[in-house]
């Protein structure tokens, strides 16, 4: 599988909470960079912390939070990025968003 394919495969993973695959995934000892200025932002090390980041932000929508379109996956050796549109409701407010991913691949894993 190509780190292309790994990281579409992240995704479908994450829209359709295939958590099994999503654990085999990403690496146990991972480093996520969350982008922002909110209480997700930040460096999360260890798979532990990012699921914990991620769960977080469905708690926080209310379970609403999702990838709604997965656009291009590029890879250039262990980098891959990826375009996508994610959204999210709470309490009568809501959020669509564009954004871009980037991830580092190595050995059949994000680290």
């Amino acid at each position: 599988m190509s780190n292309t394919e790994l990281i579409a495969g992240y995704f479908k993973a994450i829209q359709t909470g295939d958590m099994p695959t999503l654990g085999s995934l990403v690496a146990a000892d991972v480093v996520w960079h969350q982008p922002g200025h909110n209480k997700f932002s930040g460096t999360h090390t260890g798979a532990e912390a990012v699921f914990g980041m991620i769960g977080g932000m469905m708690q926080d929508s209310a379970g609403s939070f999702k990838i709604v379109d997965v656009k291009d996956v590029m890879g250039n050796g262990s980098q891959v990025a990826a375009t996508i549109s994610f959204s999210a409701q709470r309490d009568g407010a809501q959020m669509a968003l564009n954004g871009v991913d980037v991830f580092t691949v190595e050995n059949g894993q994000i680290t």
